[in-house]
């Protein structure tokens, strides 16, 4: 892949969801691609789909949870001699439940890869890519960064975090040739609804609009390719999150609230 004349995308949370959904629409633009993920067993079937579109993968499981675990990973990416076009931060922890019953070792995890990891990943990423004056971020957020979020608030407080963190350094970077996206999506079919026990919540079974990953990867890919700051996947998605900020903040936590309650349990997309 180092002597490999096309961009290289490197794309965490690859196993499955969102994140294999960009995999596969970055290998369709004709991308080769880094696979990160904690779980390898699902990267390399992902790995073969891809090789018979055309696309060279290179996986590199990793348990983004873990302190160190973004520095070992990128060792591994230059030790290759690779060097990336693309970054898709796309890994993800939630959990659900009231704060002070969660398990606090599983509060730690998540705030590691939502918040640490994710930021460790893009300051390694990021210089080389504004030396060479082109490349491209993108930081899978949610609309929950748009209110706060009771019975998931560890996690609506992470993707708050990175929304105003992306759009701070999206503005930093805008005469540099690096582009920095932040993709919002909202209810998506994947991994992350079932493993939390949340699937027959409101937030699933209700008015909202549940969208499949794939829809979610497609219209989100595209945003980035053009350089798009946010992508809401979803109209109804762009009302709600558009409408948090001049809804009055006891309306947002009654409804955060009842869409989510399901109890004390994790998840990982």
């Amino acid at each position: 892949m180092a002597t490999s004349t096309r961009p290289i995308a490197l794309v965490t949370g690859a196993s499955s969801g969102i994140g294999a959904a960009l995999a596969r629409e970055a290998a369709k633009d004709g991308h080769d691609l880094v696979l990160v993920a904690r779980r390898r067993e699902p990267m390399q079937a992902l790995a073969a789909e891809l090789k018979a579109a055309g696309a060279e993968t290179v996986i590199i499981p990793a348990d983004l949870s873990k302190p160190g675990a973004v520095a070992e990973l990128m060792r591994d990416v230059e030790a290759r001699g690779i060097i990336l076009d693309m970054l898709i931060a796309a890994a993800g922890l939630g959990e659900s439940g009231r704060f002070d019953e969660l398990d606090a070792a599983r509060i730690t995890a998540t705030l590691q890869v939502n918040i640490v990891a994710l930021t460790e990943l893009t300051r390694l990423v990021l210089p080389k890519m504004v030396a060479r004056r082109r490349g491209k971020v993108m930081l899978v957020s949610s609309t929950a960064a748009f209110q706060p979020g009771p019975q998931m608030a560890v996690y609506y407080a992470s993707k708050a975090y990175i929304q105003s963190f992306g759009a701070a350094i999206g503005y930093e970077l805008r005469r540099t040739g690096v582009t920095v996206t932040l993709l919002c999506p909202g209810p998506t079919v994947t991994e992350f609804a079932h493993l939390a026990h949340i699937e027959g919540s409101a937030l699933f079974k209700g008015p909202m609009p549940v969208m499949q990953a794939a829809d979610v990867a497609r219209i989100g890919y595209h945003g980035f390719k053009v350089g798009r700051r946010v992508v809401i996947t979803g109209l109804l998605n762009k009302i709600i999150a558009y409408a948090a900020p001049f809804t009055p903040s006891f309306v947002l936590l009654r409804i955060a609230s009842y869409l989510s309650r399901r109890g004390a349990n994790a998840a990982e997309h």
